[in-house]
């Protein structure tokens, strides 16, 4: 069975309660970096469990592969209506290590898109490692160092070239530009401090990175869309990283 097929009837398995995907799992090596579920495979039990029964509603909207490693995006009713980022990797066809990022879902942006909808197609006649490094270059160059004269390298001019599924935020460069100085005129701006990795597949980029957003410690989860050898379509989720004395694990948020 492929991992991807693997991935999709684990989070639908959520929803389903159906026991067969659990065995996916590596029952005696299970690496847990969601810092609100305990370790291992008895962690992702005790959570399901403390599900409301019926309530759990999950559509896999995106899913990537590259290499060991699986990541989709998804459509989540998880104590409550969500967006989430879920990164698993495999050893020897089972899954060994989850990292997520989760959001709360939010109504359509100010370009009336929502967190979950736009391109979803693979095109092969992309190079993902090309993909990858464009974006792994933008979030050094643009999102780290803040290098915005840059930004032509990266994106198009036109409001049309950058199509934005941020909550807060419509499509173009003018629009990401004025949230952004926004941001930093409340003295609360969107600071990225490190990217801890970068996973591709052809045309869709996802970067995981870390930093600071209205004063707090955050974990940046971004999807790229990448076409024409620029960046023409984003989504991404902001979690805040909890104090370490709430954590449930040791493992961390990253990792990676």
């Amino acid at each position: 069975m492929l991992q991807k097929q693997k991935v999709v009837e684990l989070l639908k398995s959520i929803e389903t309660g159906a026991p067969e995907p659990i065995a996916y799992i590596n029952a005696h090596n299970y690496t847990q970096h969601n810092l609100a579920v305990a370790d291992g495979l008895a962690g992702f039990g005790a959570v399901l469990q403390a599900l409301p029964e019926g309530s759990a509603k999950v559509n896999t909207v995106r899913v990537f592969q590259d290499g060991d490693f699986v990541f989709t995006h998804t459509d989540y009713n998880f104590f409550g209506p969500k967006v989430g980022f879920d990164i698993f990797r495999f050893d020897n066809g089972l899954i060994v290590e989850h990292w997520d990022n989760l959001v709360q879902k939010a109504e359509p942006n100010p370009g009336g898109r929502t967190q979950l909808d736009g391109a979803t197609g693979i095109d092969t006649a992309i190079d993902t490692e090309t993909s990858k490094t464009l974006v792994a270059d933008f979030v050094k160059t643009i999102l780290i160092e803040g290098d915005m004269a840059k930004i032509g390298n990266f994106i198009g001019p036109a409001e049309g070239d950058y199509i934005q599924h941020n909550p807060a935020i419509g499509d173009g460069l003018q629009n990401l530009g004025a949230a952004l100085g926004e941001l930093a005129r409340q003295g609360t701006p969107l600071r990225y401090t490190q990217n801890h990795k970068i996973l591709g597949e052809h045309n869709f980029v996802l970067a995981v990175s870390e930093g600071e957003f209205l004063g707090k410690h955050v974990s940046f989860y971004d999807l790229f869309r990448v076409d024409n050898g620029l960046i023409v379509e984003h989504w991404d989720t902001i979690e805040t990283i909890p104090p370490e004395s709430q954590w449930q694990n040791s493992n961390g948020k990253f990792g990676l």
